[in-house]
């Protein structure tokens, strides 16, 4: 056989081989729907699958035009005959309204990188109901006089028992004297923060099948800290608003990022629109515990 035959076999065997790599590579993003209502969550799945061996690096992304991260599940991996696949669950809810893209991931396997499907999600707000009648606005209602001649004689009754009262009071011989309690000295806004997440967690609601009410007894003891200790009022404000408050405040971006995500999954947690893990729970407690305590030092 001749050297130039050779070398063809040679060429179309590595040809071949690389090629067979090649296709078992595979790079795929779905999302669980393509509708949401605003602030509602949407779970997209990255499915990655190359041969045995090769090196993977996974996206680095932590923020998308329109998006917002929720939380990511951990990389699961399966090795099979035709290679290794991971799958990994992502996250994100949108507050911006209108038919948006999910971009194309990057994955880095061996040497070359590899982008996953761009996927539409359209963005609205919940359709009203056209079905019920529109109702008039009800004009105003006259309230008839009544008779009212009896009042100052009422007034005049009270008033001369009142007078009796005092009269009685003052001219006791003698006054008992009631002792004054101690007053009972408050915590700082910091030590109870502490102590109620202290308490919170020694409850373990969440095992016991109160995740809702763990979340909430979370967000009311920030809010009672950021009250006292900021001065700012957070009793009406939704953590959307308490968010863009404590968007203000000298914290570091990423402390700023985990605490704004802490607080909307407790959103999603109060209305059941995430069932989250009990590594969630422990986490979003640390984060709590760890903005308070930052606010507490810049503050």
């Amino acid at each position: 056989m001749s050297r130039l035959v050779r070398n063809i076999i040679a060429g179309i065997c590595l040809l071949t081989v690389s090629l067979g790599l090649q296709a078992q590579v595979l790079v795929r993003a779905s999302i669980d729907r393509d509708k949401i209502v605003v602030g509602d969550s949407l779970i997209v799945t990255l499915d990655v699958r190359a041969p045995l061996g090769q090196e993977i690096t996974w996206f680095a992304i932590d923020s998308i035009p329109h998006f917002e991260f929720i939380g990511k599940g951990k990389i699961d991996t399966a090795d099979n005959a035709d290679g290794k696949k991971w799958v990994q669950q992502v996250v994100l809810t949108s507050y911006d309204s209108g038919s948006w893209q999910i971009p194309m991931l990057p994955i880095r396997i061996g040497d070359k990188t590899y982008y996953s499907d761009s996927v539409a999600v359209e963005v609205g707000y919940a359709n009203a109901d056209l079905t019920q009648d529109y109702k008039d606005i009800k004009e105003i209602q006259e309230v008839p006089n009544t008779d009212t001649n009896y009042i100052p004689w009422v007034i005049g009754g009270v008033t001369l028992l009142a007078i009796i009262l005092l009269l009685f009071i003052f001219l006791r011989k003698k006054k008992k004297t009631v002792p004054v309690a101690a007053p009972v000295a408050r915590l700082t806004p910091y030590d109870e923060a502490l102590k109620a997440l202290a308490d919170l967690k020694k409850e373990d609601l969440p095992n016991k099948g109160e995740v809702k009410t763990y979340y909430t007894r979370l967000n009311d003891i920030l809010r009672a800290f950021v009250h006292r200790k900021l001065q700012i009022a957070t009793a009406e404000k939704t953590n959307e608003e308490l968010i863009r408050e404590l968007k203000k405040q000298r914290m570091h971006e990423e402390y700023y990022q985990e605490l704004s995500n802490a607080l909307r999954v407790a959103d999603f947690v109060k209305f059941a629109r995430y069932q989250p893990t009990a590594e969630d729970n422990d986490k979003n407690h640390t984060i709590i515990e760890s903005a308070i305590k930052t606010l507490n030092n810049i503050a």
